[in-house]
């Protein structure tokens, strides 16, 4: 492709950027399609451990309640506490959506299929203080082989990272810039948070993610 054809079609703003980092056209393109292969060698390791923490969080709190079902039933219980006043009720609201939103399509109701429907942000809000508090705490077990130093604000940061970078990836921004400069260093330090925290989880789901890492030796394949 000529870079010019690119360029129409991905957005002349878009590939000024690209073009201003890597100081030719080729190195651009070149540059446009590095980011896009590491942005692609992303996709299994966020989304397996989006659903190993997922599937973590959720039995964690469902042993809490004593309650396989806790995600419909306590849309009446800790998500319409007061406490939750100043987030607007987002676990709540973010239920309802996802029941309204299986209506609407005919489809039945279930604690698994509202389970699906939610966001990664639903899960990492489980670790914000409030939420934390009325769950007594519990999600912090999901990490039974975390570093005794790491707490909920630790946790709740790191998956904070994680989320905006995941949505960068998913909202095809791209992940190849240090303010105008090229620079892969911060994805590569999201997957090694990404593996890390795996670990904290299950040193087995750990090693499984791992075998799909092909993260680095896609950013090693720019050159300019």
């Amino acid at each position: 492709m000529r870079y010019k054809t690119l360029e129409k079609y991905a957005s002349q703003p878009r590939m000024n950027r690209f073009l201003a980092a890597a100081g030719s056209q080729s190195a651009a393109m070149n540059l446009h399609c590095t980011n896009l292969l590491v942005s692609q060698a992303f996709y299994p390791v966020l989304n397996l451990t989006e659903i190993f923490l997922r599937n973590a969080l959720y039995s964690s709190v469902a042993a809490y309640f004593s309650n396989p079902d806790w995600i419909i039933s306590e849309k009446n219980g800790f998500m319409n506490d007061v406490s939750l006043l100043k987030s607007v009720f987002y676990l709540k609201n973010s239920v309802i959506a996802a029941e309204n939103k299986m209506t609407k399509k005919g489809i039945a109701v279930s604690p698994g299929k509202v389970l699906a429907e939610q966001s990664f942000g639903f899960w990492v809000s489980l670790f914000e203080n409030a939420h934390y508090k009325l769950l007594g705490g519990s999600v912090i077990h999901v990490f039974p082989h975390k570093p005794k130093y790491i707490n909920r604000k630790a946790v709740f940061l790191l998956l904070s990272r994680i989320r905006d970078f995941r949505n960068r990836i998913y909202h095809n921004e791209p992940i190849c810039f240090n303010g105008s400069s090229v620079d892969f260093s911060y994805a590569s330090q999201i997957k090694q948070d990404l593996i890390e925290m795996l670990g904290w989880i299950n040193p087995e789901i750990q090693n499984y993610v791992a075998h799909f890492d092909n993260i680095d030796s896609k950013i090693a394949g720019f050159k300019i």
